[in-house]
C-alpha cells in the first residue's frame, strides 16, 4: 500500500465513522482532496483509487494539472479560496466548481466566460448575514 492509500483510507473511514454517528448515510457525504502543491502524479494515484473532486486554489498551477491529466475524463475540479477578477475565463472554462464567490463582479465575469456547451458552473456564494465590514 503506497503512502496516498494508506491517508486516503483513513480519511474516508473517519468520514464513514462521523457520517453514522450523526445519523447519514456515508455514501452521502463527498470528500474534496485538496490537491494544490502536489503534482499530476499524486492526483492521479488518488484517483486510482476512486477520489473524484480535487480543490485547488492556484488557477496556473491547476491549469497545467488539468492538462496533464486530461485523460481523466470524470475529474471534478474545484476552485477554493478567492478568486482574482482577471482569472475568471481561466476558471470559467476549466473548472466545475468555485468556491466561494464574494462579489457580484466576479459571478458575473465567470457567467460570461462560461463556454455556452458546458454545463452550468456550479459555486458557492459568500454572503455577508451579519452586516459586518
Amino acid at each position: 500500500m503506497f503512502h496516498y492509500e494508506k491517508a486516503w483510507q483513513e480519511v474516508k473511514a473517519r468520514i464513514a465513522r462521523a457520517a453514522l454517528s450523526a445519523g447519514r448515510d456515508p455514501n452521502n457525504v463527498r470528500l474534496l482532496a485538496v490537491s494544490k502543491t502536489f503534482p499530476p502524479d499524486a492526483i492521479r494515484a488518488v484517483h486510482a483509487l476512486g477520489q473524484r473532486a480535487f480543490g485547488e486554489n492556484y488557477v496556473q498551477e491547476c491549469a497545467e494539472k488539468i492538462d496533464a491529466l486530461a485523460d481523466l475524463t470524470d475529474i471534478e475540479w474545484h476552485l477554493i479560496g478567492p478568486l482574482q477578477s482577471n482569472k475568471t475565463a481561466v476558471v470559467a472554462q476549466r473548472f466545475g466548481w468555485v468556491q466561494t464567490i464574494d462579489r457580484m463582479k466576479i459571478a458575473e465575469r465567470l457567467s460570461r466566460a462560461r463556454p455556452a456547451d458546458a454545463r452550468p458552473l456550479d459555486v458557492c456564494v459568500q454572503v455577508n448575514a451579519s452586516g459586518e465590514a
